[in-house]
């Protein structure tokens, strides 16, 4: 089964599902990168282009907010790149003074990440801009378009986790503390 384009209203298309996972991941697919692609980087990127911060380094900033205290390893795994392509992220961070790298006392071989005070206020402030940004949009829908996209979202996160977990628990966790 396929998707069926239903109909055209302005640039949107709206799809009918079928049944067709291969047409439905594409039509996501499309969704995702229009969504990220204009909506919220350019919401993000108002000041982190005034900091000159990557993308990659803004995500880094958010994953170490969200997990103070991680290896090195760890974020590499995270974002499923090479420890080298990770240590420069955490390089050019460090050099701007948004985190600190330390050693784990139980193994100093390890490097252990945590936002400075700079950079803890960095991610509120992006993090507030990320919220009213998102509000701009919701306002914008109804009441029941704003549940159904989040509850299509969170079972969508539910499916991919489960996708996820089994590499997660194979991997060191991080330290919070």
């Amino acid at each position: 089964m396929r998707l069926i384009q239903e109909s055209r209203k302005g640039k949107h298309t709206t799809f009918k599902p079928t049944g067709d996972t291969a047409a439905e991941a594409q039509r996501l697919l499309e969704l995702l990168n229009a969504l990220l692609g204009s909506t919220f980087r350019h919401i993000l990127w108002r000041k982190a282009s005034e900091l000159e911060l990557t993308y990659s380094q803004a995500q880094v900033l958010f994953y170490i907010e969200q997990h103070p205290g991680c290896y090195m390893g760890e974020l590499a795994k995270a974002f499923d790149v090479t420890l080298p392509a990770i240590t420069q992220i955490v390089d050019r961070l460090e050099q701007k003074q948004f985190l600190n790298r330390g050693t784990d006392p139980a193994d100093r071989r390890v490097s252990m990440l945590e936002l400075t005070a700079e950079g803890k206020a960095l991610v509120r402030e992006l993090h507030t801009l990320q919220i009213e940004g998102l509000e701009a949009v919701l306002a914008r829908m109804s009441a029941r378009d704003r549940h159904r996209v989040i509850k299509g979202l969170e079972a969508f996160v539910q499916a991919a986790g489960g996708q996820q977990g089994k590499a997660k628990s194979k991997s060191r966790g991080c330290r919070t503390g």
